[in-house]
């Protein structure tokens, strides 16, 4: 798995793995986990830059209606992950 890592809104670094990456609507979404090797959460990630930004900004999605429509995108990608 993909390891990236972002700064948080206190400049602390936070780390995730990428599960798995697509795009909808033109906008990409990255399924991303906290572990590579436990269970942990899953988290919807949201690239929300802007054309001029130098660095991707992500955010977590949290509206429930984006959030089904992605995930069930992430389900069809990944047959064997339970995606709740």
């Amino acid at each position: 798995m993909e390891k990236i890592s972002f700064a948080g809104n206190n400049g602390d670094a936070i780390e995730f793995y990428v599960i798995e990456k697509t795009t909808l609507g033109g906008v990409d979404y990255m399924l991303v986990t906290e572990s590579e090797t436990e269970d942990a959460d899953a988290y919807v990630l949201k690239d929300v830059s802007k054309a001029g930004d130098a660095d991707g900004i992500y955010e977590i999605v949290d509206d429930e209606n984006e959030l089904q429509a992605i995930g069930q995108v992430f389900q069809s990608l990944l047959d064997d992950i339970d995606i709740q």
